[in-house]
């Protein structure tokens, strides 16, 4: 009988760490995962996730990582507890994000870096809120290597342009449009609700006039171009 390399093995859906440690930090993750969703929302097999624990190697549950976003191409949509790597045929995330709070040392993200030059993530971006800080790694022939001019850096994976100003990260579409958070999104749909509204009482204080003119125009014998 064959018994399964799985059968006394345990792969927690956590870790036990909070997902961030303040209130920026958990902002950006939110910003960065949600804008990645709706980026590849018509895409069904592009998996983004955020914080969920990645393991690439079966039979070692103590190999894993959460990244705050995580990017795999090749995977369908759905819910899921972790990332079992040799459930998803193998295919490992290619685009992972980190976004750092004051809690992030320097030996933790080393040894991140080092999981995701070893199990195969093609691109890795780095931001710290706190300094306005972004960092990224694409991986060549010899492994993750720094991006040396991220400034309007386009990730050659997700399609998207990262621009730092002197206050803060803008991310923006293939298309122009930025990375806007859910409340932003909401603003503007509201602002183009009202701005339709408006075209259309304009469009109805128009045909009202015109057929107040047509009146005027029947009351004088004149029958009005149609």
């Amino acid at each position: 009988m064959t018994i399964s390399l799985d059968c006394e093995i345990v792969y927690p859906d956590s870790d036990g760490l909070p997902m961030a440690d303040n209130t920026l930090q958990f902002r950006w993750i939110v910003l960065i995962k949600e804008n990645l969703d709706l980026l590849f929302a018509d895409q069904p097999d592009v998996f983004v996730a955020g914080d969920l624990l990645w393991y690439p190697v079966q039979g070692h549950p103590e190999i894993r990582v959460a990244p705050d976003a995580l990017v795999a191409f090749g995977r369908p949509k759905g819910e899921r507890g972790s990332y079992k790597q040799w459930e998803e045929e193998n295919i490992a995330p290619q685009v992972v994000f980190e976004i750092l709070s004051p809690g992030n040392g320097s030996g933790e993200m080393s040894r991140k870096q080092q999981f995701y030059n070893d199990y195969g993530v093609e691109e890795y971006y780095i931001y710290n809120p706190d300094r306005n800080d972004l960092q990224g790694f694409c991986r060549t022939e010899g492994g993750l290597s720094a991006i040396e001019e991220i400034q309007n850096w386009t990730s050659p994976r997700l399609g998207i342009r990262f621009v730092v100003t002197p206050n803060t990260l803008e991310l923006y579409r293939a298309d122009g449009r930025p990375f806007l958070s859910f409340l932003e999104l909401e603003q503007r749909a509201e602002q183009a609700d009202q701005r339709a509204q408006q075209e259309r009482q304009r469009a109805q204080q128009a045909d009202q006039r015109a057929e107040r003119l047509a009146a005027q125009l029947r009351a004088l014998g004149i029958e009005p171009e149609v």
